[in-house]
């Protein structure tokens, strides 16, 4: 199929050659056939009209030949055009040797010129060239024996027969080694085309990994600091919370309210930190694919967990949720946490920066037979049209300088694409944005 594809591009590339080659030599040869009445004039005298008028007419067959090749059908069929409009001058010539000296006539170095100019001017292939040199042979061969008298001087008519016929041979020879080269040029420039795709792949590839590394490298840096800020945390809040469950039981602190309120806010927060930090430790320590595969998780909690992270990002912004009944879902919970602090985290920025009056962000999901389809969409000011397609893109940004990598969305995209899974976007300007994916649900989950 690829070599089949490769002959029809070859095939292609080389008709519109030859469409501009037979162009350019129509031109020529109507430029030659006009000139050649200086020839008239210094050998023929006495027929200078009647060669004119016949040079005229063929230059207006060429002419209208020329005309055809800028029309669909000329395109379509321009070797059968060309062929034909190459007999024009040779069939003048023919004439011109047949009314003159037959054998003997000076004419016959136009048919030399004109085989030599199909072969260079219009290398259509040497089995055409050849073709078309033999038809001329033919032609000289008709105008000296057609004539009253026939061929008087045989030797003579050998001698330019033969000259004729070496300019044939030249000539196809020239065309063979002219075609065989532009294949082999094209050969070249179809397997460098390749080698250039291959490499933009291999970049798009190494992009992307690089941009796979540098997150997992975050990921373990994150992963360090929260195991210790677990072990380093846990301790002194719960400490906290005893001393803090104490205070609420003595007598002072049940005859206070305010007391007992604050008292109830600081086991609140502290209940809060816990939360956090347990968030970051699941978030952060991920899994292979190979390891998830079978283990659920409950949507609405990693949900959850994504909001608290991003709770400072998301401060004004109205988060709403709309999600069945049945969350649980398949895959890496803490790799989905990444996907929804990536599109929370881009949507409160976006809506910041237009300074929406009244900013909502949306997280729906619906169960769809054995996939659970998400929707996290906002009614900030939307991706221009121009940028749309771009945003799953490797280091694309319209981010300042500085304020991120253009990594997050494409590596989204990779997070769900590994779940089987598609994440795409829908954006109207000023209206909304949305972004979609869907995970594998549960097994016995509802349907």
């Amino acid at each position: 199929m690829e070599a089949s594809l490769t002959r029809s591009s070859y095939e292609q590339e080389l008709k519109g050659y030859h469409l501009l080659a037979s162009k350019a030599c129509a031109v020529t040869v109507i430029v030659l056939v006009l000139l050649g009445m200086v020839l008239d004039y210094a050998v023929y005298p006495n027929e200078m009209m009647r060669f004119g008028l016949v040079r005229a007419g063929t230059s207006l067959a060429v002419l209208a030949a020329l005309a055809l090749l800028y029309t669909s059908y000329g395109q379509r069929h321009v070797h059968a055009v060309t062929f034909i409009w190459l007999t024009f001058p040779q069939l003048m010539i023919a004439w011109m040797i047949h009314v003159t000296e037959g054998e003997s006539s000076l004419f016959y170095a136009g048919i030399i010129l004109t085989i030599f100019a199909v072969g260079t001017l219009f290398p259509v292939g040497y089995k055409y060239t050849l073709g078309f040199g033999l038809l001329t042979l033919l032609m000289f061969y008709l105008a000296c024996a057609l004539r009253p008298q026939g061929i008087v001087d045989h030797s003579q008519f050998l001698f330019h027969g033969t000259i004729i016929l070496f300019a044939v041979l030249g000539s196809t020879v020239y065309t063979y080694f002219n075609e065989r080269d532009r294949r082999q040029l094209f050969a070249l420039k179809d397997e460098l085309a390749q080698k250039n795709g291959e490499l933009e792949q291999t970049n798009r590839s190494l992009a992307d990994i690089k941009g796979q590394m540098l997150q997992q490298e975050k990921m373990a840096a994150l992963g360090t600091l929260s195991a210790g800020l677990l072990h380093e945390v846990n301790n002194p809040v719960n400490f906290c919370l005893m001393a803090i469950e104490l205070a609420s039981e003595d007598p002072a602190a049940k005859a206070s309210a305010t007391l007992a309120e604050c008292l109830a806010d600081a086991k609140q927060g502290m209940q809060r930190v816990q939360y956090i930090v347990s968030d970051l430790k699941t978030f952060a320590y991920r899994k292979s694919g190979a390891d998830y595969d079978n283990v659920q998780f409950l949507f609405e909690r990693a949900l959850d967990a994504a909001v608290r992270l991003v709770g400072h990002e998301l401060k004004g912004v109205e988060v709403r949720r709309s999600l069945p009944g049945d969350t649980m879902a398949r895959g890496d919970e803490a790799a989905i946490i990444g996907v929804l602090i990536n599109l929370l985290s881009n949507a409160a920025l976006a809506l910041r920066r237009s300074g929406t009056p009244e900013p909502v962000i949306t997280v729906s999901a619906t169960a769809d037979g054995e996939r659970l389809r998400v929707a996290v969409e906002d009614n900030g000011p939307g991706i221009a049209p121009e940028n749309i397609g771009r945003v799953f893109e490797p280091f694309f940004t319209t981010s300042e300088v500085g304020q991120g990598l253009g990594l997050g969305l494409s590596i989204c995209y990779s997070v769900v694409q590994r779940h089987g899974g598609l994440l795409s976007v829908e954006s109207v300007p000023n209206v909304f944005t949305r972004f979609s994916f869907d995970l594998p649900r549960a097994a016995g989950g509802e349907r």
